[in-house]
Order: C-alpha cells, then sequence, then structure tokens
C-alpha cells in the first residue's frame, strides 16, 4: 500500500463523523478507529507506508469521548478533570447498528474480517467491546484506559461474546510514574490482562514504548493496527 492515493467518504450518522478510506481490492478487511481529534487521516497516512496488507479504515469522530468511551461511571479521577458517564453500551449499538453497515456499503466484496482499535479511553472500549459484541475478530488498544476502576475485575469475571483471533496492547513505559492514585495503576494492569488473555489462548501482543501518555500518540496508533493487519 505504499505511495497509495485513495479517495474519501465522509458519513453523518447521528451526531458523529465518519471518515471512510476504502481499499482498492475485494475482500479486504476493514478497520474502526475512534478517534479524539479527527486523527485519522494522519494514522492512514502512516499506514499507508508501512507495507501493509489492503484494507479499508474507517476513522469515527465528533464523540462524547467521556460518555461514548466509557463503560460505567466515575467521578472525576483528578481536580481538573470530568466525570465519564457510561455511555458505551448506547455507543456500541449505534456503532453495530448503524455505522458498521452504512461503512461497509462502501466496501468492494465481502469483509473477511474487522479490527477495532483506539488510544486511551478508546483502547478501552475497544476491549470492552468484545465482551457485548462477536463482530470484532482483531483489537488493538493502544495506551488503553486499563486503569479504570473495576475494568481488570471485569475483565476477569466476564466472558467474552467472542474471542479475537489476535489482540494488541501497548503503554507508555512512563505512563505509570504518577501519584494519581488511579492512572498509577495502569501498567501493572495492562501487564495482568494480558497475561489473562495470553492464558485464554488468545494471540496477544503487549508492547511497552519509550514515554508519556501523550507521546507519539499517532505513530503508536499506527503500529497497533500495522500489527493486527500483518498477522
Amino acid at each position: 500500500m505504499e505511495g497509495k492515493i485513495c479517495p474519501r467518504h465522509l458519513l453523518h450518522i447521528a451526531d458523529k463523523k465518519i471518515e471512510v478510506y476504502p481499499g482498492s481490492e475485494y475482500d479486504s478487511p476493514v478497520i474502526y478507529l475512534n478517534t479524539f481529534a479527527g486523527e485519522g487521516e494522519k494514522v492512514y497516512q502512516l499506514l499507508c507506508n508501512a507495507n501493509c496488507q489492503d484494507f479499508t479504515l474507517a476513522a469515527i469522530s465528533g464523540l462524547t469521548w467521556d460518555h461514548d468511551m466509557s463503560p460505567w461511571d466515575i467521578p472525576p479521577i483528578s481536580k481538573n478533570d470530568t466525570p465519564c458517564t457510561g455511555g458505551a453500551d448506547r455507543y456500541l449499538q449505534l456503532f453495530t447498528d448503524k455505522i458498521v453497515p452504512k461503512v461497509e456499503g462502501l466496501v468492494q466484496g465481502r469483509v473477511p474480517w474487522r479490527g477495532l482499535a483506539g488510544y486511551s479511553l478508546a483502547g478501552l472500549f475497544a476491549l470492552y467491546s468484545l465482551y457485548h459484541t462477536g463482530i470484532f475478530s482483531r483489537i488493538a488498544s493502544m495506551s488503553g484506559s486499563l486503569w479504570f476502576p473495576d475494568f481488570k475485575d471485569y475483565i476477569f469475571s466476564h466472558k467474552m461474546i467472542r474471542k479475537p483471533d489476535y489482540l494488541y496492547l501497548s503503554l507508555g513505559d512512563s505512563e505509570s510514574k504518577t501519584r494519581n492514585p488511579y492512572l498509577k495503576t495502569v501498567q501493572i494492569n495492562t501487564e495482568d490482562i494480558n497475561a489473562f488473555y495470553r492464558q485464554k489462548g488468545i494471540d496477544t501482543e503487549f508492547q511497552l514504548n519509550p514515554g508519556s501518555h501523550y507521546q507519539n500518540t499517532l505513530q503508536r496508533t499506527a503500529l497497533g493496527i500495522e500489527w493486527i493487519l500483518k498477522k
């Protein structure tokens, strides 16, 4: 796909904006990427230079981040933070019922598999989705907010609707170096979840990247998607 130039389709569904970068071949997979600030095009360009197989990228923006990406309500975790208001179930229903069919109506041929990717809370959402829908077979969670209260226990105590074929986790190596009692758990939680999934027989990759949560976010996102595309 190096040097690929491809048209972009723009969809509006409910209050969400979906940018679709279609594959050029028949029967190519679709990667869905929930984005915080509309960074889908930049991630797509990085992937085009990574010699991946042909694929379609659907980047969703216009999200109410702390609502759509959070599985349940939690209060602010720091003085200047906002609460999370647990809208993931409702958003996932919109996603599967409306967004996926519209996106895949633009794809040539059949879709052999779907991947779901996300950074930060969207990485948390990607894992959460596995327990509520069986449509995704590959997951990429980059710097996922796996510090989220009770989320690790949720994973350990609930059954996936469908185990993914491949699952990618990453984290910045300084993300847990904080006094915040929630955020400081992110590395141990991510490592424990990685080990748990491996024990379940899932082909899981965990990468520890240099830097904080806010460093090289586009590159880290592209690396995770590249990994699930090249499996």
